[in-house]
């Protein structure tokens, strides 16, 4: 024991900005020529990460000398809207939506008996009937449990039904929750008129409940139809004001409003980012309540953080657990008052009993056993999360005053801007998935040849055709390649199959021959090999096999030696396509476009070239 205050890495010398930039020149300058080395600028831009709505995350952040990060629990609430509270540092609230209401019954109390506090039911003509609502939540307590509806076909019917079975319990005072009056998020949906009207009249009967909240602004529909981070954040604030507003036309004060919304915002798999945008929403949740002299104690927005639909895979679904593992930790850490993990088979259909309780569970070892509701706000001081906080909230506010500009949400959503702008989001974010800028494990990067789709779930009933926001998901048209292939094996009994030529030994195409492997099993094709073979065995083997595609693979060296004359025996064999996994000019060859037709690369357009290929190998669409 010593009274000497310890002074961690006190014998190092503290390294300055200049330090950390020759460094980074030192790696990124270790294979390039002399005199075309990158200066600090060239390296920074290198480095520094632009998102498809075009927030920017740079390598390096430094504290501002004018930093102020404030504490928990007070204004601008970014760093969030109430102290920790150890027994219950977040809701775990599970989606219900099985029409069977045994099923949901029995899954419910199965959840709230296993660690789940809180309870989501989605009321639609493919979920939960209202007049269902009751039955489905036989035995749970009102207030013992945190109890939400939503819907996007009958809203007032949902709330009603819960509203009625809250009433009934006589634990009216006591009941906590949501009645999910949403408007604009119902017209986002369905492509209809938003209709606020109603609005004040849930309001009034919402206190009745006063531990309950009326109103939802969700923006998961956005999400779910591609928005990006900072879209998403500019519709969550600028529905509230709409919502503010509306009420305010009936009488309904501004504090009053605060007291009945609700956010109920996704969470992705880029973890800071989520992080930052829980915290940012709460800021200028604040600033507009500043605005509308709201009291002060009344402007933290209470927030519903659920993982991402659209980031869910069909194919290798075991890799949602890791995506909603992500998600959940960055909710929790973000300081989500309620988090909903959708279970890994949700793209198959209904939830089976194990992967609701892998989906509970997480939220359960994030809570008990890494204790990440212990501290609040544990992101706050950190450079970089304080950084984005801020780009977010400033990139974000400018769409919503563009909204805002433009008559509103209702009037943006009805004129066509927010699909415009989630269109641009959809166009930059495809064209990056398809050159695998951006990975999806599993799918688009280390597919697992020859996976088997899941057998053990319920199917969803159908759902009702709705003419707004369409949900899309970043794996669709990977797993639709897939899918052309699985029903070429159907009728074939094989997957489709391109021959793969690996010229020289194995140092010289082992790389490339694991690449392009992977590359073709994006789209399930098969390569069969030949090794080490003459230009002539080469193109026997293509007749032989009636490969119409015929890829060679090798090291630069070995192209240069052996690249065109494979390529012409192949052609002179009547082989309709020649690609080379690299680049032509590997080949030194003047003669090779004649003889190679395509490029396997890096940063290559993988899905144009595997619909091409199954094209040719007489795929069906």
């Amino acid at each position: 024991m010593t009274d000497a205050s310890l002074v961690l890495a006190g014998e190092f010398p503290q390294p300055t900005e200049e330090d950390w930039n020759r460094e980074v020149l030192k790696v990124l300058n270790r294979k390039r020529a002399p005199g075309t080395e990158l200066n600090i600028e060239e390296g920074i831009k290198r480095l520094t990460t632009v998102a498809v709505d075009g927030l920017v995350t740079k390598p390096l952040y430094t504290k501002p000398d004018d930093q102020v990060i404030g504490y928990p629990a007070q204004v601008p609430f970014t760093r969030g809207s109430a102290l920790p509270c150890p027994d219950e540092p977040w809701i775990i609230e599970q989606l219900h939506e099985d029409p069977s209401v045994a099923t949901t019954n029995a899954a419910i109390l199965d959840d709230l008996n296993r660690g789940g506090t809180g309870v989501w039911l989605r009321v639609d003509p493919d979920a939960i009937a209202a007049g269902d609502v009751a039955k489905a939540l036989a035995g749970v307590i009102p207030g013992a449990a945190d109890i939400s509806v939503s819907s996007i076909s009958d809203q007032d019917a949902a709330a009603q039904a819960l509203a009625d079975f809250f009433t009934a319990s006589g634990k009216a005072a006591e009941a906590r929750g949501s009645f999910g009056i949403d408007p604009l998020g119902s017209a986002a949906v369905t492509g209809k008129p938003a209709d606020l009207s109603g609005l004040a009249g849930w309001v009034a009967k919402a206190k009745a409940y006063p531990l309950a909240r009326a109103l939802v602004v969700d923006v998961t529909p956005y999400d779910n139809a591609g928005a990006g981070d900072i879209e998403q954040l500019a519709y969550a604030i600028a529905t509230g004001i709409e919502y503010v507003r509306a009420l305010g036309e009936a009488g309904v004060s501004p504090a009053e409003a605060f007291d009945q919304i609700l956010f109920r915002v996704g969470a992705s798999t880029d973890e800071f980012t989520t992080i930052a945008r829980i915290r940012a929403l709460r800021r200028l949740w604040a600033r507009v309540g500043e605005v509308l002299e709201v009291p002060a104690e009344k402007r933290g927005a209470i927030q519903h953080a659920v993982t991402s639909g659209r980031v869910l895979t069909r194919d290798d679904p075991w890799v949602n657990i890791l995506r909603e593992t992500v998600a959940a930790v960055a909710s929790a850490i973000g300081g989500a008052d309620k988090v909903t993990v959708l279970p890994h088979d949700t793209v198959y259909g209904l939830p089976t009993s194990f992967s609701r309780r892998v989906s509970r569970n997480i939220q359960l070892l994030a809570s008990e056993e890494s204790h990440l509701g212990a501290v609040k706000d544990p992101a706050g001081g950190s450079w970089a999360l304080e950084g984005l906080t801020d780009e977010l909230s400033e990139k974000a506010w400018a769409v919503v005053q563009t909204i805002e500009a433009a008559g509103g949400q209702v009037a943006a959503l009805a004129g066509g801007i927010v699909v415009e702008q989630i269109a641009k989001v959809n166009a930059e974010r495809a064209k990056r998935l398809a050159t695998r800028k951006q990975s999806i494990t599993g799918t688009n990067q280390f597919p697992k040849q020859n996976e088997d789709l899941l057998t053990d779930f319920v199917a969803r009933p159908a759902a009702p055709a709705y003419a707004g926001l369409k949900p899309q998901r970043d794996s669709e048209v990977f797993e639709g390649l897939r899918d052309r292939s699985r029903a070429f094996k159907a009728t074939t009994g094989k997957n489709p199959e391109v021959l793969m030529a690996c010229l020289g030994e194995q140092r010289d195409f082992g790389g490339r021959e694991t690449f392009t492997s992977n590359v073709l099993w994006v789209g399930g094709i098969d390569n069969p090999e030949i090794k080490s073979a003459t230009a002539d065995e080469i193109a026997k083997a293509a007749v032989e096999g009636k490969y119409p595609v015929v890829i060679l693979a090798s090291s630069a060296k070995v192209y240069a030696e052996q690249a065109i004359a494979a390529a012409k025996a192949l052609k002179a064999a009547g082989v309709g396509t020649v690609a080379i996994a690299g680049r032509k000019t590997e080949t030194g060859s003047d003669e090779v476009d004649q003889y190679i037709d395509v490029e396997i690369f890096d940063g290559m357009n993988v899905v144009s070239f595997l619909t091409d290929t199954l094209d040719k190998l007489g795929v069906a669409k």
